[in-house]
């Protein structure tokens, strides 16, 4: 099996960024939703109420990230637009403690949304622990929802696709990593992998919500709920619909496209 692409997530819920190699801390691959949309109340806000969001495109440069919009002027964003003060912000019930970014910054997302937001930045000498009743005491996650990384088999979105009449992409489903070279779905049977020098803990399977539904390109929601619905014909356990794995790093260091990847 294979590496065939890295994808990181600078801002929680908006477009994400390839790369050929990157590190990967305790808290998953580096700069990965270090960064999130909050209300005025500190609530993270996602494209589940701003599909259009999914429009916003990232560009990651060696000073920080560029965002473009339809109609909007370009934005860039580095440690110095965040302030020194703290907030504390929710997500999925979590309470985390974040840095504001300053006026201008909150200014631009808040025209585009229509609503009154705030971007806040990850604060890692406060992390966020994981769901204990997947990991281990020391286990911490970014503003990811749940998990450091997720990963999706090419065969899992071959195998969906060839029930759909319309078929997606992966950009769909947000994973991180992509692997090549297995089975559909049996990366959801793995207890531990190692990827080029790094292992982890594949932990739980990830369920999928209303999100996979909003088209990447257009920030519309599909009138039939697709690819979810066909999903739910298969992947149903419960109430949950299922693709993808969640993982956690056992060990840190750096991964690259073509790395092998080893069921241990």
């Amino acid at each position: 099996m294979e590496l065939t692409e890295i994808r990181v997530y600078p801002i929680k819920s908006l477009s994400g960024v390839f790369l050929d190699n990157t590190k990967v801390n305790k808290q998953g691959i580096e700069n990965d939703r270090l960064l999130m949309l909050v209300d005025d109340k500190g609530r993270f806000i996602t494209q589940r109420k701003y599909p259009h969001l999914a429009l916003i495109n990232t560009q990651m440069n060696d000073s920080g990230i560029t965002l473009s919009a339809p109609y909007f002027p370009n934005l860039s964003i580095n440690s110095s637009c965040f302030l020194s003060n703290k907030i504390s912000v929710t997500i999925w019930g979590d309470e985390c403690s974040a840095f504001i970014a300053n006026t201008a910054v909150n200014e631009w997302f808040s025209k585009y949304l229509g609503s009154s937001v705030r971007l806040v930045k990850y604060d890692i000498n406060e992390p966020r622990k994981c769901d204990p009743d997947y990991s281990n005491d020391g286990d911490i996650v970014s503003f990811a929802d749940g998990f450091p990384l997720l990963v999706i088999s090419q065969a899992s979105l071959d195998d969906l696709n060839s029930r759909l009449n319309n078929p997606v992409s992966m950009t769909h489903f947000r994973p991180n990593i992509i692997i090549d070279g297995c089975d559909a779905y049996s990366e959801e049977q793995w207890k531990t992998i190692k990827i080029g020098e790094i292992e982890f803990d594949a932990v739980k399977k990830c369920s999928r919500c209303i999100l996979t539904t909003i088209d990447p390109n257009t920030g519309v929601k599909d009138k039939n709920r697709e690819p979810l619905e066909t999903l739910s014909k298969y992947r149903k356990t419960g109430d949950d619909i299922f693709l993808g794995m969640n993982l956690i790093p056992r060990t840190v260091g750096s991964i690259r496209m073509g790395d092998r990847i080893e069921v241990i």
